[in-house]
């Protein structure tokens, strides 16, 4: 694929696991504004009920725009709590949910002042179990374009867009024979369904 140039994301889907395997060098871009309704802050799962949508709570910004990287998380929810109960519940029957809570426990225990560390750190541990080593490197500065040997999908991974479902490879999902295949959840749903397998779907 060459270089790619990628946002912040809390559990990113499946469409941005893949494109980052199969880049060669990733972009992540830090010297953004924040924009809300997107994966910055929010990632998709599938449980016994269907799909569900995961916010984390941020602190409005006072007056102009904020930077992705100064976005606070906000101290009056227990969203950490929220979000690991839901996470149990829609994969605690997968083949390897008691493979992996273990990794995974630990970030929604810990305090976290700020958006943009949170995710870096959730994205590390996944990238360790996924077994991807890839060269990240944190832009400079934001640019409008990039060179053309950069694909620039800041705006196409997103939740309001439609997925180019065609190039994800489908997997086993434990609700699948109730919902149907659901395509390009978080990719915490490849990981609890495939195990050292999610490697094979992404690439």
């Amino acid at each position: 694929m060459g270089n790619i140039c990628l946002t912040s994301a809390y559990l990113a889907p499946v469409e941005y696991y893949s494109a980052l395997a199969k880049a060669d060098t990733v972009f992540l871009e830090h010297c953004e504004f924040y924009e809300k309704q997107s994966y910055r802050n929010r990632c998709n799962i599938a449980g016994a009920n269907g799909q569900l949508a995961l916010t984390i709570p941020v602190e409005k910004s006072k007056g102009s725009r904020m930077l992705t990287r100064d976005v606070r998380i906000s101290e009056h929810s227990d969203w950490q709590l929220q979000h690991w109960r839901s996470i149990e519940s829609a994969y605690n029957s997968t083949p390897f949910f008691e493979y992996y809570k273990d990794d995974l426990l630990p970030f929604y225990e810990k305090d976290w002042m700020f958006l943009w560390d949170f995710n870096a750190e959730i994205q590390s541990k996944v990238l360790e179990l996924l077994d991807l080593q890839v060269d990240i490197q944190l832009t400079k500065e934001y640019k409008v374009d990039f060179d053309e040997n950069v694909l620039d999908a800041r705006n196409s991974i997103h939740p309001k867009k439609e997925t180019d479902t065609g190039s994800l490879k489908s997997y086993y999902q434990v609700f699948e024979q109730r919902f149907g295949f659901i395509p390009n959840l978080s990719s915490l749903d490849l990981l609890f369904n495939m195990g050292n397998e999610s490697i094979l779907v992404l690439i």
